[in-house]
């Protein structure tokens, strides 16, 4: 598979980044100290911003990756950090996952590619997920010989399905992630393939 790795994206009201160690203050106050922004995420709230620290130092590392994708939502108006937003593969993190999309024909030998989002409580319901990941989508199409992405959000959490929705990702199956620690989230699975990007893409 050919891979882009992260660089910047624009859209009209976000600029799409690398993170650095410097925006730890940022990210630990506006999003990963929240309990709130975490529940439905596989990671806990972080204790402190030193530990926030040391996850981008690390970060900045893989960075130097071509299959290594995440990036910081900034508010252009503010210049605020308040949310990122990835493509991980799910091979590893969620075998039983990755067997489900095997059987349902699905080619997994180059990874089960998700994207991945979360953004500060004071940011929601303002339309900036959504912008990022049409956005990302676009880049992963454009950028990327992908033939396919996966995506999932927790029952529970059924806003995150409605912003999958509006990029065009179309409900598949019933599935279960698990947490770091183990814990088994039931979720709703969703599907975009290229050739559903591509008729999207030619009807806007």
């Amino acid at each position: 598979m050919r891979h882009a790795g992260t660089h910047d994206i624009e859209t009209p009201r976000l600029l799409l980044r690398r993170l650095t160690p410097a925006d730890a203050p940022a990210m630990y106050r506006n999003w990963a100290n929240d309990p709130a922004v975490t529940r439905f995420l596989r990671w806990e709230p972080h204790k402190d911003e030193n530990e926030t620290f040391a996850l981008l130092t690390a970060w900045e590392e893989l960075y130097q990756n071509p299959d290594y994708y995440q990036w910081c939502m900034v508010d252009k108006a503010t210049g605020e950090v308040f949310g990122s937003m990835s493509f991980y593969d799910d091979t590893a993190g969620d075998p039983e996952a990755t067997a489900t999309w095997r059987r349902l024909g699905f080619d997994t030998s180059q990874g089960v590619w998700e994207p991945g989002y979360c953004i500060g409580r004071a940011w929601w319901g303002k339309g900036y997920t959504t912008e990022a990941l049409n956005a990302v989508v676009d880049y992963w199409f454009t950028r990327t010989d992908s033939t396919w992405l996966a995506c999932c959000h927790a029952v529970e959490n059924p806003a995150s399905g409605a912003v999958m929705q509006k990029a065009g990702f179309a409900y598949d199956h019933d599935d279960t992630y698990h947490k770091f620690d183990g814990t088994p989230v039931p979720c709703r699975t969703y599907l975009l393939t290229r050739e559903a990007w591509q008729a999207r893409k030619d009807t806007l």
